[in-house]
């Protein structure tokens, strides 16, 4: 779900020829093959990335890859294997009708550290979380059959939607998985499309614009010319509300994110507005029914529980969306995330992230609370301003604390994102951020 992902969208088993071994000659690309199981969709080489970089091992490893009932895959294990499995989630990809496999961003950090990997493309892109649930769990399976050994352990790791996908498929498949790390996760389910609905109905309310649920994106455009002169200030206060409260980077982070273009076909319009769920019926596409809903939600601009006159204005001014579906208890339609990880959790976010943002770790952070299991969960937040904008030291870090976590037992440290005054506090975010972004504000 990286913003480059998207911008740039471009049976049985069917197993490409032979491991390749590190001096084996790069594989020749081949062009996308029917799908055996989704009609009009296609299926990427895996053995070549979009761009046409061949795949090839890393420092000696075996790689193997493939397409299994319509899905790619690629697995890599290194030489000195100790063992266990990382099963990868990639995040969404648009709802175009290739589909392709790819690397995690820790590939060399898990192969370094003897861990081998599995990651696939999924059968369908848009938000099939269901789909990429039941194509990850079929890698473990996999792994054994090309490979000849089976993972003694297996991680569940993803991003942005694929932290989706993580959280349900550790929830779906208890026994499957030692540990997991989901990042920059969509980890409160349908709650992610809520916060597209009260940015773009609070905007509307703002500026007294009349954007109806469901919207036809035909007229949509020009409702959404008419109110950026209109906005200001106070519907940058509602988002950061929305969006995890007041936190350091967040003038910062609106503006970023205020300056992006919208995801196809919206290109023309800020980023959020290109977002609004009242364009695709609520389910993305994936399901009947609208799963948002602002019904009972009260609007602020700032962290105090009193509501002003100008709250109390914006509340019964904006539009009203009831649901009609929730989210589902199985692998259909948008799965639900019950915050029961059955073992060790890590997660990390970005502060800034405004597409899938730190209140999505909030959520979970307080179903997980709720159902008593807090301490199978960390989160941590590092200040950046993208979407998975991680460096590689802050990925290797939580993944190696994840590690020593399910090794030992000793829960690792995180941040306490429940809290409003740590969230508030100036160095939120400090612990885990290896590295200083100019552009996040001031420097730790």
């Amino acid at each position: 779900m990286r913003n480059v992902a998207i911008l740039a969208v471009l049976l049985g088993l069917l197993i490409y020829p032979a491991t390749a071994s590190a001096h084996a000659a790069p594989p020749a690309c081949t062009l996308p093959t029917p799908s055996t199981t989704q009609p009009g969709y296609t299926v990427a080489d895996p053995n070549c990335d979009v761009d046409g970089t061949p795949f090839v091992p890393v420092a000696g490893s075996a790689v193997y890859t493939g397409i299994l009932n319509g899905a790619a895959y690629r697995l890599e294990k290194p030489s000195g294997w100790n063992g266990e499995l990382v099963v990868f989630a990639h995040g969404y990809r648009g709802d175009g009708k290739v589909v392709f496999v790819s690397n995690p961003s820790l590939r060399a950090h898990y192969l370094a550290r003897g861990f081998a990997w599995a990651a696939s493309s999924y059968q369908t892109n848009g938000y099939d979380v269901g789909q990429g649930v039941r194509d990850s769990y079929a890698l473990i399976d996999l792994f054994k059959t090309r490979t000849g050994h089976r993972a003694r352990d297996v991680y569940m790791a993803g991003e942005s939607m694929g932290g989706h996908i993580t959280a349900v498929a550790i929830e779906h498949y208890p026994r499957a998985f030692v540990g997991a790390m989901p990042v920059c996760g969509v980890l409160g389910d349908a709650e992610l499309f809520d916060y597209f609905l009260d940015a773009n109905l609070t905007a509307a309310a703002l500026t007294g614009v009349k954007v109806p649920f469901p919207a036809d994106p035909a007229a949509y455009e020009a409702l959404v010319r008419q109110e950026l002169p209109k906005l200001d200030g106070r519907w940058a206060d509602v988002v950061e509300q929305r969006s995890g409260g007041t936190r350091p980077g967040f003038d910062q982070a609106f503006a970023f994110w205020s300056a992006l273009p919208s995801i196809p076909p919206l290109t023309t319009v800020p980023f959020l507005f290109g977002l609004y769920p009242g364009l695709t019926g609520g389910t993305e596409n994936i399901a009947d029914g609208n799963v948002t809903s602002n019904r009972f939600t009260i609007y602020q601009e700032d962290a105090s529980p009193w509501l002003t006159r100008d709250e109390l204005r914006l509340n019964r001014d904006v539009l009203r969306v009831d649901r009609t579906a929730r989210p589902s208890r199985d692998l259909t339609g948008i799965p639900k995330v019950e915050g029961r990880p059955p073992v060790p959790t890590l997660s990390m976010h970005t502060i800034g992230d405004l597409f899938v943002p730190i209140s999505m770790e909030q959520v979970y952070a307080q179903r997980a609370r709720a159902n008593g299991v807090s301490q199978r969960f960390v989160s941590r937040a590092v200040r950046a301003l993208g979407h998975c904008e991680f460096t590689q030291p802050e990925l290797q870090r939580g993944f190696d604390d994840l590690v020593t976590w399910v090794r030992g037992g000793h829960r690792p440290g995180g941040d306490a994102i429940l809290d409003p005054r740590v969230v508030a506090d100036p160095r939120f975010g400090c612990r885990y951020t290896v590295s200083d972004r100019p552009n996040f504000g001031a420097a730790c």
